[in-house]
């Protein structure tokens, strides 16, 4: 019988990232995970209300890109372009790979922004996993993380992180008509959250599956010490 064998080779890649604002002058680092099939630059768009001098906010990109549209994916000029933050193929490498990415970026970001700058992580949609897992397993020690629209990954050992994350001040936010998201996915979430002893906050708004700029401003008003 044939055998194929998988193997893993770490490389070296370009990831992409976007920024708003000035990291000499930053009171507070913003770092926001979109969803599913979105940008970094486009994502960020929503954030320009928080671009106030004493906000640096980055934006980085999930490292798989593709086309949105699977009719049109010839590559025209008009095709949309996506991106993700991992699939259920090999997850454990994805998830290991965008975690050191943004151990990375936040590296980087570093260089220019005063010493003990506040970090705030925002995830949206998908970018919340992505969001909760760089704050339990990165070398980021994060003073908030907003968990936007989505569900907090069943995988992650929340007891075992307690610690790291109970230290953040969690901030879960739903939009009252968002479909995506139905009570019992908010619901289990909170619940892991109390069970873990991991202290949160709820805000919602009036809204269905976006960033709303009101709800944005209210949470972004919240101290992030």
């Amino acid at each position: 019988m044939t055998t194929i064998d998988l193997h893993h080779l770490p490389v070296t890649r370009t990831a992409r990232y976007a920024t708003l604002g000035s990291a000499g002058s930053a009171a507070e680092v913003w770092f926001v995970c979109h969803g599913y099939a979105q940008l970094a630059a486009p994502f960020l768009r929503h954030f320009t209300a928080l671009d106030d001098g004493r906000r640096l906010l980055v934006a980085p990109e999930g490292l798989s890109r593709f086309y949105v549209d699977p009719e049109h994916a010839r590559g025209g000029r008009t095709t949309a372009v996506g991106a993700s933050w991992m699939t259920r193929e090999d997850r454990e490498h994805d998830i290991a790979d965008y975690v050191g990415y943004l151990d990375t970026l936040r590296a980087r970001v570093a260089v220019g922004v005063p010493p003990n700058t506040p970090v705030t992580v925002l995830g949206f949609s998908q970018g919340v996993a992505t969001a909760c897992r760089w704050a339990a397993l990165g070398r980021e020690a994060v003073s908030r993380l907003i968990l936007w629209a989505g569900d907090v990954p069943p995988d992650l050992d929340l007891p075992a992180r307690r610690e790291r994350l109970a230290r953040a001040r969690v901030v879960l936010v739903y939009g009252t008509r968002d479909r995506m998201i139905p009570e019992r996915v908010r619901e289990a979430a909170e619940e892991r959250l109390r069970a873990a002893e991991i202290p949160y906050q709820v805000e919602t708004y009036d809204g269905r599956h976006h960033i709303d700029a009101r709800a944005l401003e209210r949470v972004a008003a919240g101290s992030p010490d």
